[in-house]
């Protein structure tokens, strides 16, 4: 008997630790030109600080030529997951894809209109060249905004049509454009050269849930343990980077990740989470609300037709759900 139970235990022991050595690979699109961007804080803190690992995943980044086609390889198949800015995912949606977000992103972005150093008001850059996104782009959306705030009518502006931040900014500086919406850390870096910050998005979206990971039903409810690991792996992540002890550590993160130096990496941190704001997701949830802002604002531009769909129409909970985290 007691040779029996030494070998169940021994056999216990064994599968358990094939379990913990088990590792699953999933494929998650990337773009090159949103590497640096502060949005992938947390994709390095779930790489960098194990919580992937831990949750026994591997991933495989697939490089994606641009922001538009993250959805597109979700279709076609060529990754599992994508981040995805949120209109891309809802244009995709109601065109009649099986993709949908199971992961919060970033929630409250604060894009800056920044201006050449000679420009001191909106109402110069008028017959000025604009550097923005495509259209259906929340930045874009955004920026117009702004400019509608302050006086300034499509036409009254020239519109360089620019996806990706880091061309945005070459734009800038190259003196091709004469002002671009840029978000952290560009804005600092800019304006620490000399370059102008006109206002910036919290002036017209206070609320807003600009990005999400998103994956395609059918592979979810195929892989669902996969996606569980994933959830918690990125909830994780995002709760170390919320946490005030690893302060240090995590301002040391965001300099690796934007390239920023330590003392504008040290001011994003101050202002996402000095108080909290909202910018980044709590434990990876999604913001509904923010989300349904989303859908409005696209509608209210003509964007999307009448009626504006749920926000519901574009999420799957459960996985969020199921970990605690939403």
């Amino acid at each position: 008997m007691g040779h029996v139970l030494v070998l169940g235990l021994a056999l216990a022991s064994m599968m358990s630790l094939a379990q913990a050595q088990e590792r699953f690979v999933v494929r998650m699109g990337v773009i090159a030109n949103s590497a640096k961007s502060i949005s992938q804080l947390g994709l390095n803190i779930a790489q960098k600080r194990g919580f992937l690992a831990h949750q026994g995943l591997e991933l495989q980044l697939v490089p994606l030529p641009g922001v538009q086609h993250q959805v597109e390889a979700l279709d076609k198949g060529l990754v599992d997951v994508s981040h995805t800015a949120t209109p891309y995912l809802i244009e995709n949606v109601l065109a009649g894809s099986d993709n949908v977000a199971i992961v919060g992103g970033l929630a409250n972005p604060v894009f800056a209109i920044l201006a050449n150093p000679e420009i001191k008001s909106y109402a110069e850059l008028r017959g000025k060249v604009i550097g923005l996104s495509l259209p259906v782009d929340t930045i874009t959306i955004g920026t117009e905004m702004l400019l509608h705030k302050a006086g300034l009518q499509k036409g009254d502006y020239k519109v360089q049509t620019l996806v990706g931040t880091p061309v945005r900014v070459a734009c800038l500086e190259q003196k091709t454009c004469d002002a671009v919406p840029v978000g952290q850390p560009d804005d600092l870096t800019l304006m620490a050269k000399g370059y102008v910050n006109l206002g910036n998005s919290l002036e017209v979206i206070p609320h807003l849930q600009f990005n999400v990971i998103a994956t395609r039903r059918s592979w979810a409810a195929d892989n669902r343990d996969i996606v569980m690991r994933y959830v918690r792996a990125f909830g994780a992540a995002y709760a170390y980077m919320a946490d005030p002890a690893q302060k240090a550590d995590v301002i040391k993160l965001i300099s690796e990740t934007t390239d920023a130096p330590a003392e504008i990496a040290e001011k994003i941190y101050e202002f996402y989470f000095e108080p909290p704001r909202g910018i980044m997701p709590k434990q990876a949830a999604i913001d509904m609300q923010g989300l349904k802002a989303v859908v409005e604002m696209m509608s209210r531009v003509g964007v999307l037709k009448a009626p504006a769909p749920e926000a519901s129409h574009f999420v799957d909970l459960q996985y969020l759900q199921a970990a605690g985290f939403q």
